[in-house]
C-alpha cells in the first residue's frame, strides 16, 4: 500500500507544482495584457516590454515537477504609431508601442488554463485512486 500512496502522492506533488507554475504564467500574461496599450512616460522613451515566463524542472518526492524559474523580457522590436499629439511621441511624432500582441496573449492564456485544468484532473484522479484503494482494503 505504501507504493500506491507514494505513487499517487508523487503524482499529486507534480500536478500541484504544475498548477503553481501555470498560475504564475497566467499572472505574467495578465500583466502583459494590462500593459498592451501603455506608452512611455517620457517623449521617445521605451514603453512596456512583454514578459515571457521561463519554466524549470524541479525535483519533488522522487519525481520531476516544474516551477517558473524567472521572467525574461521579450526582445522583439516595439511597434510604432504616428501620433504627434501624444506626450510620448519622439521628435518626428512617432510613439513606441509595447511589443505585446493581445491575440498571442489570449492564446497563451487559453493554453495555460487548459494545462491548469489538466493538472487539476490529475489531482482529482489521484485522490479518487487513493480513496478507492482505501475502500478496497477496508473490505
Amino acid at each position: 500500500m505504501g507504493e500506491i500512496k507514494s505513487a499517487s502522492g508523487a503524482a499529486m506533488s507534480v500536478a500541484a507544482s504544475a498548477l503553481r507554475a501555470q498560475q504564475a504564467r497566467m499572472r505574467v500574461i495578465a500583466e502583459n495584457l494590462a500593459n498592451a496599450d501603455s506608452t512611455s512616460r517620457t517623449p521617445g522613451g521605451d514603453p512596456y516590454r512583454r514578459q515571457i515566463p521561463v519554466f524549470q524542472a524541479q525535483a519533488l518526492d522522487g519525481a520531476q515537477g516544474v516551477k517558473m524559474a524567472r521572467v525574461i523580457p521579450d526582445s522583439t522590436d516595439f511597434k510604432t504609431a504616428y501620433d504627434p499629439g501624444n506626450p510620448s511621441a519622439d521628435a518626428k511624432g512617432y510613439v513606441k508601442m509595447p511589443n505585446v500582441d493581445p491575440l498571442i496573449e489570449a492564446l497563451d492564456m487559453r493554453e495555460a488554463q487548459r494545462a491548469y485544468e489538466a493538472n487539476l484532473n490529475v489531482i482529482e484522479t489521484a485522490r479518487a485512486m487513493q480513496q478507492r484503494t482505501l475502500d478496497l482494503l477496508r473490505k
